[in-house]
């Protein structure tokens, strides 16, 4: 299985972006992020994955593991803001109970999924040859993903505002794992701030300021990681 993945872990990680992408517009289209359908399809892909990745014995390869020496990285503070941004505007319970837990489930998966996807098998097997470059297209693919919203009935400008402060985000991500050499704080960090939105309250605050954050605080981040911690 590991010979078989590493002959082909290019093909494949096209073959898992398009698939991840096509089955989530889909789920989103005809069920919407908060019903047991979109959980039951993204636990599918997860369990999925971590089949992959315990199979050819890769889980500390893609990050699976603890930090050590989380000083390093501040412990992870400026992730926590990142986490915040949902509530700056307080809660908007909307859903039932029910829709609001499938919700939450659903992006816990997400987080996981595009998590192991763009920086685990992209940028792991892109990094084999040129570090950078694996880093900015981790990055780029990530933000550009967003632009599939506008076909599950987004706005134009917002869905280009999030691909950029996505694409901040993802080049955090990426710098945090190619230097901690793990994945669990992002994957905690991405599951949460989806798992929020479900409470956002739109209005000019988010719509605006918080994306502004959302560029500013990742990109500092990264580079005060880049410019600290040695590989």
């Amino acid at each position: 299985m590991k010979k078989l993945f590493e002959k082909h872990e290019t093909a494949f990680c096209i073959f898992l972006i398009i698939v991840y992408i096509v089955v989530n517009s889909v789920c989103v289209q005809c069920f919407g992020y908060t019903s047991c359908v979109g959980f039951i399809v993204n636990t599918i892909l997860s369990v999925c994955l971590i089949a992959i990745i315990l199979m050819s014995n890769r889980a500390e390869y893609y990050g699976l593991k603890k930090v050590k020496n989380a000083k390093k990285y501040l412990y992870f503070i400026p992730l926590i803001f990142i986490v915040t941004v949902n509530l700056w505007n307080g809660f908007n319970i909307n859903h039932s109970p029910s829709e609001i837990i499938f919700h939450i489930l659903t992006m816990i998966n997400i987080g996981f999924i595009e998590e192991i996807i763009f920086r685990g098998f992209l940028f792991k097997m892109m990094a084999k040859t040129n570090i950078k470059s694996a880093i900015i297209v981790s990055a780029v693919t990530f933000g550009a993903g967003h632009i599939v919203n506008l076909i599950n009935g987004a706005d134009f400008v917002p869905t280009v505002i999030q691909v950029c402060y996505a694409t901040a985000v993802g080049y955090l991500f990426v710098v945090l794992f190619h230097k901690s050499k793990s994945l669990v704080p992002c994957i905690i960090t991405h599951s949460l701030v989806n798992s929020l939105s479900v409470f956002n309250v739109e209005n000019t605050l988010s719509l605006y300021i918080a994306p502004v954050f959302l560029t500013i605080v990742p990109l500092a981040y990264a580079l005060y990681i880049n410019k600290t911690v040695k590989e």
